[in-house]
């Protein structure tokens, strides 16, 4: 056990953080890896695993509620040098461990398919996640004793077997993830569900070999079978603390669920860009998550032992610290965020989604770091309900938000019902009706006009005189340089056309045919 009450904190914040880092950078490497190969496999099975992956919400809800209970309890003991209290408080985590894991499992599986089919955007997309699943929640499931023991150790300021066993469980991850994916070599050929089946084999063998440290390394806390007997009154105190804590991530949980339902009729490609993005940032932000797994275990063996005083240096140091590194992180999505979507994929609209949810959520990162360090804080002196109430706040402004929009029509934008453009379509939608043929249907059906707001239209065209110059920008002098384009031989007066990647990646385009007789907004802007 090592004494987080003596010597410099920041010392001891940065020596934490830095082996946490290198567990987090190697936790990276894994996610970027495993996200680099499932690329291949193509945008609908990177959508499955973004579908399946939401389910990490869950389980990180409810490890965090284990682990910070456990965290807290633990580190409040050995501050105050009462090892017999650390040591029950051990024991017990691990039993609720095994109980949360067996019930996750059984209702994982009982809800694998109505889960995949109601977020999926298409069958094939549900399938696939289905597949993945398949072992994806075993895998999930062995995670709660990883987390009970490791966050045992992290509690009494012990981190290097942790992060060796955590280094060592994801090398071993990204060996056999491409092996049984493709099905290189004996290996067979298993797709999506090659990248669960190697996640489960991972996290079992650090599973075995952290439960043989535990029985022949370390002694300050043991497995006693005695102390596995349920304590209600301990865990009562683990719940009290872990459960806002929890509470948080479901709250996250529900902001992703949330988050799909609305781009889920965008297709395939916007819940692949998000789910990309996503799991983008979740690497980036492992180093302030490290950071955050250090501030916990020191101030809470400060708070277990009354230095009121450390417990202040040590929120100061965290904030500073965080607010750095999630600057830096800032300036580098905000520079390239295409580049960082585009190499886990090479479909120009998952990295146009991809790219723009990276650029607009970079601008959270800094206070997103602050989040963290301070919602560590409050877990280490056992008082977790204020980050909850913060949580909460944040999530009833974007169903807020969210309610304002689909209130009132002219904040709502839409996608084209034809070729399903949405991010790109906006001049499109403006000046232009989207050809039949570049969309494969009749250009003069309801259903493949993209309709925008009339107040929008107004502030883009204005006037007849305005959209003529639109035109003329666009005019039929220019398309030498789009010799791809399709056009209807019926304009006579005036044409123009856009690129095809704004309505169409099949090398059509969206031609707009004046009318002289125009009353209506539609008519007056040309969207007939």
């Amino acid at each position: 056990m090592k004494d987080l009450t003596q010597g410099s904190v920041t010392r001891h914040l940065l020596h934490m953080s830095a082996f946490m880092a290198v567990s987090m950078v190697v936790q990276t490497l894994y996610l970027l890896a495993d996200l680099y190969w499932v690329g291949h496999l193509g945008k609908e099975a990177i959508a499955a695993v973004g579908v399946a992956g939401n389910l990490m919400m869950i389980v990180l809800a409810l490890t965090q509620m284990l682990g910070v209970g456990t965290t807290t309890l633990i580190s409040h003991a050995a501050g105050k040098k009462d090892q017999p209290q650390a040591e029950l408080v051990f024991n017990q985590s691990f039993v609720m461990s095994i109980l949360v894991a067996f019930a996750l499992g059984v209702f994982g599986f009982l809800l694998r398919n109505l889960y995949c089919e109601a977020l999926s955007a298409d069958a094939a997309t549900a399938t696939l996640a289905k597949s993945y699943l398949l072992w994806f929640i075993p895998a999930l499931a062995l995670q709660f004793p990883l987390v009970a023991l490791g966050s045992a150790l992290r509690a009494t300021g012990i981190i290097k077997p942790t992060v060796g066993l955590q280094v060592l469980s994801v090398v071993l991850n990204i060996i056999l993830a491409p092996l049984l994916i493709f099905g290189i070599g004996p290996w067979p050929r298993l797709g999506v569900t090659g990248a669960a089946l190697a996640t489960f084999i991972s996290i079992l063998i650090a599973d075995v070999l952290m439960v043989i440290y535990f029985e022949k390394k370390y002694h300050y806390l043991r497995f006693r079978f005695p102390l596995f007997r349920p304590r209600l009154k301990i865990w009562t105190k683990m719940l009290h603390i872990g459960v806002p804590a929890g509470a948080e991530f479901v709250l996250l949980f529900v902001y992703i669920v949330i988050v799909y339902g609305i781009i889920r009729g965008f297709g395939p490609a916007a819940q692949a860009g998000f789910g990309v993005g996503a799991r983008v940032m979740q690497a980036l932000f492992l180093p302030v998550v490290a950071l955050s797994f250090a501030v916990a275990p020191v101030v809470g063996q400060n708070f277990g032992g009354r230095r009121a005083d450390r417990v202040r240096h040590s929120v100061y140091a965290g904030i500073g610290i965080a607010a750095v590194m999630m600057l830096v992180l800032t300036f580098i999505v905000w520079l390239a965020p295409a580049a960082l979507i585009r190499f886990f994929s090479n479909d120009p609209r998952v990295i146009a989604f991809g790219g723009d949810y990276l650029r607009i959520v970079s601008f959270n990162f800094v206070a997103a770091g602050i989040v963290f360090t301070t919602s560590s804080v409050f877990q280490g002196i056992g008082n977790t309900w204020p980050p909850l109430i913060s949580s909460m706040a944040r999530l009833l402004l974007l169903l807020c938000q969210q309610y304002s929009f689909r209130a009132r029509p002219d904040l709502r934008s839409s996608m084209c019902g034809t070729c399903r453009s949405h991010r790109s379509s906006f001049r499109c939608a403006l000046i232009f009706r989207c050809s039949g043929a570049s969309c494969g249907r009749n250009s003069t059906s309801k259903d493949s006009r993209i309709l925008f707001p009339a107040a929008r239209q107004r502030r883009e065209v204005g006037s007849r005189k305005a959209k003529v110059r639109e035109l003329d920008r666009w005019s039929i002098t220019k398309t030498e340089n789009y010799p791809n384009h399709h056009y209807d031989t019926s304009i006579v007066s005036k044409k123009a056309c856009c690129p095809p990647v704004l309505c169409s990646g099949s090398g059509g385009a969206c031609c707009y045919q004046p009318d002289e007789a125009q009353n209506s907004d539609e008519e007056r802007l040309g969207i007939r």
